[in-house]
């Protein structure tokens, strides 16, 4: 993905993604059992969490025209260490490390990181 540039036209780590706003990431994340890209609200202050899902809720059909694809939706969200908001996809029954499942994967990750830049692009100054 390296040779790939964002949308802005600059060059971008795509493996850590920076958004530029403190507390909303984009992550991606394979294991042995499932692959999953999400935008993750973590605003240690849940008022300001939930505000900003919010925002981002009024935002789901650009961001859903934008990317092409289906989101699941969850405003609260309890990881081992906070709660949290996410928007994300997930890909089952795939292995980080079987390498036959590696181009599925790809394909799964890619265009998604890809749109959510192309999306990220017109909506961060709103954030």
């Amino acid at each position: 993905m390296k040779p790939i540039p964002g949308a802005s036209g600059s060059a971008v780590n795509w493996i850590n993604y920076k958004t530029g706003i403190r507390n909303i990431f984009f992550k991606m994340d394979v294991d042995n059992a499932k692959a999953f890209i999400a935008i993750e609200i973590t605003h240690p202050d849940e008022a300001e969490r939930l505000n900003c899902y919010q925002q981002f809720l009024s935002l789901k059909k650009l961001l859903e025209s934008t990317t092409a694809f289906n989101w699941q939706w969850n405003e609260t969200f309890q990881t081992h260490h906070q709660k949290i908001s996410s928007i994300s996809q997930e890909l089952k029954n795939v292995n980080i490390f079987n390498q036959a499942d590696w181009p599925s994967i790809i394909s799964f990750l890619k265009p998604r990181i890809i749109a959510l830049d192309e999306f990220w692009e017109l909506v961060k100054d709103g954030f």
